[in-house]
C-alpha cells in the first residue's frame, strides 16, 4: 500500500499536499484500491467556497458511488479536467495524474486535524 510520507490525511481517505496556500486533494491508494475500477468522476464544484468535510463531488466506480469530502475549507480553483476522459487515471497514479482538485485554503489550521501518514496507516490497518 502506498503512503506517500509527505502528504496529510483523512479518515475519508483523501490526500492532501500543500504548497503555500493552495492545497491538492485526491483519493488515496487504499481508497481505489477499495472502490475497484473507477468509470466516472463528477465534481461540479470549481470557483465554491466550500467548508471542511462537505462533499465536493463523487467518483463511481463498477461496484459504488462514493462521495468525495474537502479535507480542508476553501475554494475550488481548479478541477482535474483530465479525469472526465480518463477516471481510470485514480486507480493508475492516484498520487500523480490524478488528483482530484486543487483549494485555496481558507484556514490552514485545519491541517493539523488531518492525518500524519503513520496515522493513517494505522487508520487502514496497514
Amino acid at each position: 500500500m502506498n503512503i506517500p510520507s509527505d502528504l496529510k490525511y483523512t479518515k475519508d481517505h483523501e490526500w492532501v499536499k500543500v504548497d503555500g496556500d493552495v492545497a491538492t486533494v485526491g483519493v488515496t491508494d487504499y481508497a481505489q484500491s477499495e472502490l475497484g475500477d473507477i468509470v466516472y468522476i463528477e465534481i461540479e464544484t470549481e470557483g465554491d467556497n466550500i467548508d471542511q468535510e462537505e462533499v465536493f463531488g463523487t467518483v463511481e466506480a463498477v461496484k459504488t458511488v462514493s462521495d468525495l469530502f474537502m479535507p480542508v475549507g476553501g475554494e475550488v480553483i481548479e478541477v482535474n479536467g483530465a479525469l472526465a476522459d480518463a477516471p481510470e487515471t485514480v486507480n493508475d497514479d492516484p498520487y500523480g495524474a490524478g488528483w482530484m482538485i486543487k483549494i485555496k485554503l481558507a484556514d490552514a489550521s485545519e491541517l493539523d486535524g488531518l492525518l500524519s501518514p503513520e496515522d493513517y496507516k494505522a487508520e487502514i490497518g496497514a
